[in-house]
């Protein structure tokens, strides 16, 4: 099985991402197969049956939320030592899931992508669960809900815990609708989001940062300002006619609300062509 080309993959991608229940697992491995040259058809199939191997290992109906979370976190976090550390979020292995599952490590959300994939294969009522600047795992609904941190192991958390949490990422006051199940396609974006900012902070990995933005714009929901990331990060690698294209499209969109900034950036699309000269 060879590895499909970039128009088959993302034509995938987005077919997945629309669909009734996209596959979370499935979005997470086309996302990996865009950063790793090597992994072909039959390496996301590997990593598809770790998964399964791993749902395998967990015991029958362990109970309710308390009893699926302490399983689920007892196999990945204790037994198989999948945890996260101040390093991960430096390399961008971290945010892959195939590398996640073969190193067991990786950032919050991809270690909560194992935790989930893992758990919902055995049956387990498990989500994820968004929290601002560190994403967690839910088991449950309601009163029965109990979080799980994949990159602490999968410690149990009480909602004091997840406060804290939120406090220290973002200092604000905590909204229990924060707590809601986040859907596959929130937390692709998010990922991709993560992957963007890893980008950013390396100038000489334009590459990374473009296929993300273009990943992300095929998601059934994202910010019509990735047009103009994309757009800017086309000039910068060189195509300014695609460029100054991406930024007249993205003028016309912004113009009913904004004509300042779209004047502004049909100046910056002038600006591209005119590098042509």
């Amino acid at each position: 099985m060879g590895r499909p080309t970039e128009r088959e993959r993302r034509q995938r991608f987005a077919e997945e991402a629309r669909s009734e229940r996209p596959d979370l697992a499935l979005l997470c491995l086309l996302v990996g197969a865009e950063a790793d040259g090597s992994l072909d058809a039959a390496g996301m199939d590997a990593a598809e049956m770790e998964l399964d191997r791993l749902a395998g290992l967990l015991p029958f109906r362990p109970g309710g939320a308390r009893g699926w979370a302490s399983a689920v976190s007892g196999l990945l976090g204790a037994r198989h030592g999948f945890r996260g550390s101040p390093g991960d979020y430096r390399r961008l292995e971290s945010s892959l899931l195939h590398e996640v599952l073969r190193r067991r490590r990786g950032l919050p959300i991809l270690l909560s992508v194992v935790w989930i994939e893992v758990a919902r294969r055995a049956g387990a009522p498990v989500y994820g669960v968004a929290l601002p600047g560190h994403f967690v795992v839910g088991f449950g609904s309601g009163e029965e809900q109990v979080l799980v941190d994949p990159f602490d192991g999968g410690r149990l958390l009480t909602e004091a815990d997840a406060e804290l949490l939120v406090a220290g990422a973002t200092g604000e006051p905590f909204d229990p609708s924060v707590l809601a199940p986040a859907d596959p396609p929130a937390i692709v974006a998010r990922i991709l989001n993560n992957i963007r900012a890893w980008a950013v902070a390396r100038p000489e990995r334009t590459d990374v940062q473009l296929w993300a933005v273009e990943l992300a714009l095929l998601l059934p929901s994202h910010p019509a300002r990735l047009r103009f990331e994309r757009a800017q990060l086309l000039v910068q690698r060189g195509d300014f006619l695609g460029g100054a294209a991406e930024m007249e499209a993205y003028a016309e969109v912004v113009a009913a609300v904004d004509p300042a900034s779209a004047e502004a950036v049909r100046g910056q699309a002038r600006a591209a062509r005119a590098r042509l000269n």
